[in-house]
């Protein structure tokens, strides 16, 4: 067989598997409202509110709203980033950790990035299981409740990234609706917008605990945007499709939580549609809500999965990690879990920092496509500009200064080129083997 009909053979497998190994083509690639909905679809998470909440209390209502516009821009730049990187090449987070580890180094991403998600899975099909149990008065079916969403959930993430966009669809604007219209009740609540703004603070927070807690609520799912945004039809339109759904759509949740907190006393809006007689409404929403998010965790490790052991579909991978998160989910072994993957968060932002660093100094934003190169088992400059981030965020969390996951992705930024020039004036050899005839993207 010749290379042509190998790749060929190659690229038909894969349209059953959303391209789990190789460069999402042309003809598969969405619309940028199709990108920005899915992306919507996992900043539209209800938890959120809970975190504006915390900060809008801490606060004059001129200082929330300039720490939250701040701090939802630093996240949103850095998951454009990452985004546009995604869609410019066509390949998942855990490829482009091939390129800049290796690939005994990209293991270590996929343990990471992928297995995390796992325990997050567990996390809200249970959250959603004790819902519809409280809901109905029936909390000693808890996790019955939770089996049968674990299994919806899981089965139609199946279906990959179209599954998400038609929930998201969905989803996004039921979710939009009421977000907008919690604001409106929370200004009429309070006694108009001038008593809203007036308030004083109840709490007290720092200003870098504040901003840790509002980069660092997406800035792990954020490093795995390319696995959405590489299906962007350009660059720009990537880039564009992260920023509007980590800047601007998590702004608006925080938000809702801010004002949820300061005219109800209440940061989870759906209690407050509960106590305005609309629990009906609030149980669907928020099913829709997680289900988006649901569908995001699945396919992160799915991936993940296909590449920690090079198979080009990703089906058995996700069947493994939803049968390891449902019993995670009903045994309750997953409340055990959330403090260990709030730590492992410090772990995660420096790898999106080290695909960028490596992206823009060491390819100069050209990278070779994956079946042009032999990839090395290890990289040695993105691996210690990876080490350094995560020191640098470990210990700023430590000391709670400064914003730790931004100093992760920071420090492994500057530490790539840096790095570089060391092992280049020592003679060091430290980059992939590429074919003569390689084709960019």
């Amino acid at each position: 067989m010749n290379r042509e009909s190998a790749i060929s053979g190659s690229e038909r497998e894969a349209t059953d598997s959303d391209y789990p190994l190789t460069h999402v083509p042309k003809e598969a690639r969405r619309t940028f409202f199709s990108v920005m909905a899915v992306l919507l679809g996992i900043t539209f998470f209800s938890p959120t509110m809970a975190v504006g909440a915390q900060i809008g209390t801490a606060f004059t209502f001129g200082n929330v709203l300039l720490i939250t516009l701040l701090g939802n821009l630093i996240l949103g730049i850095y998951v454009a980033v990452n985004c546009g990187i995604g869609a410019k090449t066509g390949l998942t987070s855990v490829m482009l950790c091939r390129y800049t580890f290796g690939r005994a180094g990209a293991k270590w991403a996929d343990l990471l990035l992928g297995g995390t998600q796992i325990g997050w899975y567990a996390y809200v099909s249970a959250y959603v299981g004790m819902l519809f149990a409280t809901a109905f008065n029936l909390t000693g079916s808890a996790t019955w409740f939770t089996l049968v969403w674990a299994l919806i959930f899981g089965v139609t993430a199946l279906y990959g990234y179209k599954a998400m966009e038609k929930i998201a669809y969905v989803a996004v604007p039921a979710l939009l609706i009421l977000v907008i219209l919690i604001p409106i009740l929370g200004i009429r609540a309070a006694g108009g917008l001038s008593a809203l703004v007036s308030a004083v603070p109840t709490t007290s927070m720092s200003v870098a605990t504040a901003m840790t807690a509002i980069v660092g609520t997406f800035s792990s799912m954020g490093t795995q945007a390319c696995n959405w945004s590489r299906f962007s039809k350009s660059t720009k339109s990537g880039f564009w499709s992260g920023f509007v759904a980590f800047m601007i759509g998590n702004t608006v949740m925080l938000g809702a939580g801010i004002v949820g907190a300061l005219a109800f006393g209440e940061s989870d809006f759906i209690v407050i549609l509960m106590n305005l007689g609309l629990s009906v409404v609030a149980l669907v929403v928020l099913t829709l809500n997680i289900w988006t998010t649901a569908h995001a965790g699945a396919y992160a490790w799915a991936v993940a999965g296909a590449e920690a052991a090079n198979k080009e579909n990703k089906t058995p991978f996700l069947l493994i990690g939803l049968a390891i998160a449902v019993v995670l989910a009903c045994t309750g072994i997953y409340n055990q879990l959330i403090p260990f993957l709030n730590i492992l968060g410090v772990f995660i932002p420096p790898i999106g920092g080290a695909i960028i660093g490596d992206y823009f100094f060491t390819f100069k934003r050209r990278l070779p496509k994956v079946e042009c190169v032999t990839f090395k088992m290890l990289r040695i400059s993105p691996v210690i500009a990876y080490a350094a981030g995560t020191i640098a965020a470990w210990v700023t969390n430590v000391f709670n200064v400064g914003v730790p996951p931004l100093l992760g992705i920071a420090v492994s930024i500057v530490c790539v080129p840096l790095v570089n020039a060391a092992l280049k004036a020592a003679g060091v050899g430290d980059m992939h083997g590429i074919s003569d005839d390689a084709e960019y993207v």
